[in-house]
């Protein structure tokens, strides 16, 4: 009975440790993508514009504080390139808090009314 199973249980086995031994051997490897601390400059995103169903403009902010830098950059399929680069501004560089008057506020207000008390 178990004379067929044999084979395929090894052939399981060894595909668990095959697996197990990648990922063991990629923390232990400086340089391979996903490693835990090595990580690249902080991106955030800026900015998107739609200019047809596969083009878009990026606005993105590459790194922090004084070393922040604006990339204007053109997405099509296939390729990226850099339309504009720019030192970010300090000020531009810290997030502006919401308006009070701004869609959180009134949805705060709303969760805090209930939904009985409408305008």
């Amino acid at each position: 009975m178990f004379q067929n199973a044999w084979p395929a249980l090894l052939l399981l086995a060894l595909m668990v440790g095959i697996a197990w031994a990648l990922k063991w051997a990629r923390g232990r490897m400086p340089g391979l993508p996903g490693v835990p601390g090595q990580q690249g400059p902080a991106l955030k995103l800026l900015a998107s514009l739609s200019l047809g169903p596969q083009q878009r403009v990026v606005t993105l902010q590459v790194g922090q504080g004084e070393n922040a830098t604006c990339l204007v950059l053109g997405v099509a399929p296939g390729s990226v390139t850099t339309l504009h680069e720019m030192p970010l501004p300090p000020e531009a560089a810290t997030p502006a808090p919401p308006a009070p008057g701004g869609f959180a506020a009134r949805l705060a207000q709303q969760l805090v009314k209930g939904p009985g008390h409408a305008r």
